[in-house]
């Protein structure tokens, strides 16, 4: 039923990204899907760029991308089975386009209880589940 799962993860929110994995892998080992980890970084504002070091987004993307390998490499499913990527930009934006893109059939992602904060500007969770052109699961994570 699922051929393509994608799985947006934040990297600062472990316990989450291991609840939304724990669902994605169950889901993907039933219909031997394919799993994409997806991780969205904010863009660096362009004023900071004299402050930091001229190699700084080479250092800072091969940090990511060894931190979203140690993730995939904790689900259990065939290595070649399961791809990730890092992008960059706004987030709901990027995993659209990274769902479509792929021909992702299922996205889950992990979000926390509405609080008033994200009644009042939205989350990014709310507007993949209202944009995604396939069907989204949102795993909840704690209470904060």
């Amino acid at each position: 039923m699922y051929r393509k799962i994608l799985l947006p993860i934040d990297l600062t929110e472990a316990e989450m990204t291991d609840r939304a994995i724990a669902v994605a892998q169950a889901l993907a080992k039933t219909f031997d899907s394919e799993m994409r980890v997806v991780n969205v970084q904010s863009l660096l504002p362009i004023s900071f760029l004299d402050y930091v070091p001229e190699n700084f987004n080479v250092q800072v993307r091969r940090g990511l991308e060894k931190e979203i390998a140690a993730v995939a490499a904790k689900i259990d499913c065939a290595p070649e089975r399961v791809s990730t990527t890092l992008l960059f930009g706004p987030v709901y934006q990027k995993v659209l386009a990274e769902a479509e893109d792929w021909g992702a059939d299922l996205i889950v992602l992990c979000s926390h209880r509405p609080g008033m904060d994200r009644f009042l500007i939205g989350s990014n969770a709310t507007t993949i589940v209202n944009h995604a052109q396939c069907s989204v699961l949102v795993v909840r994570g704690l209470v904060s």
